[in-house]
């Protein structure tokens, strides 16, 4: 897919993605942004508004979290479908989280960070794509079930603030599941099914990329306001996350990513 060729500049570039709604032609325009930025195809310029909610298609269903339906015992087809589904979901929306946070806050940053996040969109499209077509292999596909819209909120919330922005996503977040995938990796496996859970352990190894990225910028951001970064993000945290930061925790994941304790054990729950 190539863009537009009104598309000259990172703003226009990363909002092109966002109000793609159909969910293969928003992964092939994450693909086509991050690689003409990667040519210099498009300059390090953030004249675009991001819009306040990216475009979605008809299906799936959004529905509050608290209202998505059991999965069931991973033993069942269904239940595995449900399961890599709902982790599809949080792929689809992680391209839209990835991209925003370029247009909104890039231009507070140096280069290397439009840099290091468009990689991190790419990877995003890449693992939303081959989630479906393991959902496809299994006989479902994207949009088959109803998915939460409590990801994007995490995003309104932190609209107007690049430090809240990397606290949340990368570092509450898409920590989190580092801490959760092994176990998940583990009942897809005792489900016999070794092809999900090496699809699963190969996209955490770029989400540890993911959550080391957040926690550079984070603390770059943090030493150049010249407060501690590990006290910040606390403060983030409380203000900004409705839910709870809670073990147990990856801890050696974690500090691969650069994300060691004294961040996140004072908020342990």
């Amino acid at each position: 897919m190539t863009l537009p060729v009104s598309i000259m500049t990172v703003g226009a570039a990363c909002a092109h993605v966002m109000v793609t709604p159909d969910p293969h032609a928003k992964l092939m325009a994450a693909r086509a942004v991050a690689r003409a930025w990667r040519l210099g195809r498009l300059a390090h310029d953030f004249d675009v508004v991001m819009p306040d909610r990216p475009a979605r298609p008809e299906a799936p269903e959004l529905s509050p979290p608290a209202q998505m339906p059991r999965r069931g015992k991973m033993g069942s087809d269904r239940a595995r479908i449900a399961m890599l589904h709902a982790i599809a979901h949080i792929e689809f929306v992680a391209i839209d989280l990835a991209f925003d946070l370029i247009g909104r806050f890039g231009g507070e940053f140096p280069r290397e960070f439009t840099d290091q996040w468009m990689q991190v969109g790419a990877e995003e499209a890449m693992h939303f794509a081959l989630l479906d077509r393991r959902l496809r292999q299994l006989g479902s596909f994207y949009g088959a079930l109803p998915a939460h819209d409590g990801l994007w909120q995490a995003a309104i919330e932190t609209a107007d603030d690049a430090l809240a922005r990397l606290a949340i996503v990368p570092m509450v977040l898409e920590a989190r599941a580092l801490d959760i995938t092994p176990a998940t990796v583990e009942r897809f496996e005792g489900a016999g099914d070794p092809i999900s859970a090496r699809l699963l352990r190969r996209i955490m190894t770029d989400e540890i990329r993911h959550v080391a990225a957040g926690t550079k910028w984070f603390t770059v951001a943090t030493n150049r306001l010249g407060v501690g970064a590990a006290e910040h993000y606390q403060m983030l945290v409380k203000r900004h996350f409705r839910g709870s930061v809670k073990p147990p925790f990856n801890d050696s994941a974690r500090r691969q990513a650069g994300l060691t304790e004294e961040f996140y054990a004072a908020l342990a729950t």
